[in-house]
């Protein structure tokens, strides 16, 4: 698998606190038994999770925004295996499949597009390349019964996760043809026109494609949607969203009733849930801001939709530990963290 990094059981217990009388995911969690045997160590696997890192930014530079995405994954992956492994998540249950790797991508665009706007462009055919390599894996993944369970990077990959899970899911015969619907908790659409790809049309290009058949947006405010894909979405049968403010401002829907609509909306087949961190107010992201959820709704959103769908995918995306501006917020990998082990615990009830 292209830039694909598969981790063994040494790498997850190098960022594992062995502490006595505890045990902590890190210990129990699953990994490949043979990296060159990849599709036959996943159906031989019993975990019901794969656990997989797309630590990138090229998508939100592709996009004109601030890099720095790429730093979520190792810290959350930090926090993740240091959680005591205990009644309510044992963790034998996941499988950490590893991370994406496409820091010489960059590099070679850092070498040779000096000029801004050939490096927009550069950039954007780049996303491309992402695309391939994310989309063959979380296919891999879905093909063989299990759930993708993705940390980014940047809103770019919805687009791969949604394909690849549409025709993962198909080639199993779980779904009638190769098309999911999609649920995003977001302050901002991300359906932005097909000019080339980035952080911004991920979800456009899915539906263009094909393999996107329903997508609700919970949470988009109403100052950063751009009027004509706000036609585009009102026009579209297929595509329903809640604002921010009809929400929290004019109180026409308690948050969990949005969520509730949105769960409702999809609910006739699989359904990809995605969580945007710059829809929680001041979580470091590109698209940082102080008016947002609080962590607690959005492990709510997470909860509720996890018990409430087909879940074919979760990803979590656009979180950031350092941007390239020289902000920094440690805390950010924890947070996900908690996300992940809220989905895994609310499907463990159901």
């Amino acid at each position: 698998m292209s830039y694909l990094r598969v981790y063994n059981k040494e790498d997850v217990l190098r960022l594992t606190r062995i502490r006595r009388f505890e045990t902590k995911l890190g210990e129990r969690i699953q990994v490949i038994k043979d990296p060159h045997m990849l599709e036959a160590s996943l159906q031989q696997s019993s975990a019901e999770y794969v656990l997989l890192g797309i630590p990138e930014d090229i998508g939100v530079k592709a996009n004109g925004g601030i890099g720095g995405t790429d730093s979520a994954w190792l810290s959350f992956l930090h926090a993740f295996l240091n959680i005591q492994s205990n009644d309510f998540l044992e963790g034998s249950n996941i499988l950490l499949l590893g991370h994406f790797d496409f820091s010489e991508i960059e590099q070679v665009i850092d070498s040779n597009a000096p000029d801004a706007d050939e490096k927009i462009n550069a950039l954007r055919h780049a996303v491309n390349t992402v695309d391939a390599a994310v989309e063959q894996v979380i296919h891999l993944i879905t093909q063989n019964g299990k759930i993708p369970l993705v940390v980014g990077g940047g809103h770019n990959n919805s687009y791969p996760c949604i394909k690849g899970a549409a025709k993962g899911l198909y080639k199993a015969g779980l779904i009638p043809i190769a098309q999911i619907n999609t649920i995003n908790l977001d302050a901002h659409a991300d359906f932005r026109p097909m000019e080339g790809r980035h952080s911004g049309n991920g979800f456009s290009y899915a539906e263009a494609d094909g393999y996107l058949e329903k997508y609700f947006v919970i949470g988009i405010h109403e100052n950063y949607i751009p009027q004509n894909v706000w036609m585009d979405m009102v026009n579209n049968p297929f595509v329903d969203c809640i604002t921010f403010e009809d929400i929290f401002v004019h109180e026409k829907r308690t948050f969990l009733q949005a969520v509730g609509l949105a769960t409702s909306f999809t609910e006739d087949t699989s359904c990809g849930i995605e969580l945007d961190m710059d829809s929680i107010a001041n979580v470091l992201s590109s698209a940082q801001s102080p008016v947002g959820i609080s962590p607690l709704q959005a492990r709510q959103y997470i909860h509720f939709a996890a018990s409430d769908t087909h879940t074919a995918y979760l990803h979590i995306c656009e979180g950031a530990v350092q941007l390239a501006d020289g902000r920094k917020d440690p805390g950010t990998g924890k947070l996900i963290s908690y996300l992940i082990a809220d989905f895994i615990k609310a499907r463990a009830v159901n």
